[in-house]
């Protein structure tokens, strides 16, 4: 469990990291599979290792949209905000790419809140990032095209595999910026024709 050693603000106490290992509860997942539901009671919150998490929210006609990604080292805050107030989750978490996961009970999360000032640190700065990540959602939605916002996932995605190859289908897409297919499927053609992309089966290369 190298990776919760170099969580930066977990650094100055061994013990926390320590204590991390010795009461979660570790297991391993595959692209696509699910971690949590909404409206699923939350009992612990995850710590990634390896791999990546989307956390996505579904409106009432069941249409889908990409709220953010966590990568390795870091927590869903969706999740601790859950748990801390007994409520049921209201996002969806599926692995992007096969994980490994930490799973921290809620009782330990908020014991360690109290014990250790470098663990709320930690779950503090993990809001601020989601919450300027929602921002940024809030302002793509708003303010610009739907090219626009396919090409920054398609580079999300880049940077969260480190691979030019990017292994997903134009459903899959369309679900994450809450569209259409038909519409994921013409902008894309588009781009393969100006040449900053080459479309295969279930695999987009960026150029």
């Amino acid at each position: 469990m190298e990776t919760l050693d170099t969580i930066t603000e977990l650094q100055s106490s061994p013990d926390l990291i320590a204590k991390l290992k010795k009461h979660s509860l570790q297991k391993q997942y595959n692209q696509g599979e699910i971690i949590l539901n909404e409206n699923s009671n939350i009992y612990a919150i995850p710590i990634v290792i390896k791999g990546s998490i989307k956390v996505i929210r579904t409106d009432e006609d069941g249409r889908e949209i990409l709220l953010y990604y966590i990568k390795a080292g870091e927590s869903c805050i969706m999740s601790f905000l859950g748990g801390m107030h007994q409520e049921t989750s209201k996002v969806k978490a599926e692995v992007e790419e096969d994980a490994e996961i930490l799973f921290l009970p809620m009782d330990k999360v908020v014991l360690f809140i109290k014990e250790y000032p470098q663990w709320l640190d930690y779950i503090f700065k993990l809001y601020h990032k989601r919450f300027e990540e929602l921002l940024e959602i809030v302002n793509a939605i708003a303010f610009k095209k739907v090219d626009e916002r396919l090409l920054n996932l398609l580079e999300k995605k880049k940077e969260l595999s480190g691979s030019k190859i990017i292994n997903t289908t134009h459903e899959q897409l369309a679900n994450e910026l809450g569209t259409a297919r038909v519409v994921v499927s013409r902008l894309l053609k588009q781009l393969e024709e100006n040449g900053i992309l080459l479309l295969s089966r279930n695999k987009i290369t960026l150029l």
